[in-house]
C-alpha cells in the first residue's frame, strides 16, 4: 500500500479496507492477464509473469498481516482483567 492511500486521520478499519481492496485489485489483474495470455491475446510473457509475481507478493503480505492481527487478538484475549 502506498503512503498516499493512507492518511493519519484514517481509522484502522478503513486502512485495512483500503489495503485489502488494493490486494484484491492486484489479484484480479493477474488473473485476467493470465486468462488473456491463455486465450492467445498479444501479451508478452514478462508482463504476465510480473503481474503474477506482484499478486503473489501481495498475497504473502496479506497473509502475514492477517497472522499478526490474529496473534495480537489472541494475546489480548489471554490478558487478565
Amino acid at each position: 500500500m502506498s503512503p498516499a492511500t493512507v492518511n493519519p486521520e484514517m481509522s484502522f478499519g478503513a486502512a485495512l479496507t483500503a489495503a485489502s481492496e488494493t490486494a484484491v485489485g492486484k489479484l484480479h489483474n493477474a488473473e485476467s492477464m493470465s486468462l488473456k495470455a491463455l486465450q492467445g491475446a498479444d501479451l508478452e510473457t514478462r508482463e504476465v509473469v510480473d503481474a503474477v509475481m506482484s499478486a503473489e507478493q501481495t498475497l504473502q503480505a496479506a497473509v502475514a498481516i492477517r497472522d499478526k492481527i490474529v496473534s495480537a487478538y489472541l494475546e489480548v484475549s489471554r490478558m487478565a482483567i
